[in-house]
């Protein structure tokens, strides 16, 4: 590979000449606008990477918020579907509530007291798949 020592043409060297222009002094107008252009739209270009990038950390948090929000969406529903039992219990207590006679009734009608409903107990949990599968059979059933 030899390069030739040609010398290179006078449009090569001086590219404002042969883009239309005489002029001695540098560049011709046209040219300066056309830079200025591609100046500020590289400026333009530049900002919208950063807004970009601002962007995207956002809506990075925002999936980040959104899939913890997921998890206790999650652990409430839990939660809630443990209440129909919890409401089951209180109900089953609230029916056992022993009843006046009715001549005691009768002295306690000008103090009106509410009888409280049986105090619940804590029930094994040895027993809990099988409270669980009869809920389950139950819910199909209804």
């Amino acid at each position: 590979m030899s390069y030739s020592s040609r010398p290179l043409s006078s449009n090569l060297r001086n590219p404002s000449v042969s883009l239309g222009g005489s002029q001695s002094t540098g560049q011709s107008p046209v040219l300066v606008a056309r830079i200025a252009e591609k100046k500020a739209e590289l400026a333009n270009l530049k900002e919208l990477q950063a807004l970009s990038a601002g962007l995207s950390d956002q809506m990075q948090a925002l999936a980040d918020k959104l899939s913890t929000l997921s998890d206790g969406t999650e652990a409430v529903a839990a939660v809630l579907s443990n209440w129909h039992n919890v409401l089951r219990a209180i109900n089953m207590a609230s029916t056992k509530i022993p009843k006046p006679k009715e001549d005691e009734d009768a002295n306690k009608k000008t103090e009106p007291e509410l009888p409280l409903p049986q105090t619940l107990v804590r029930i094994p949990t040895q027993h809990a798949p099988a409270v669980i599968s009869q809920a389950n059979s139950a819910a199909i059933a209804d």
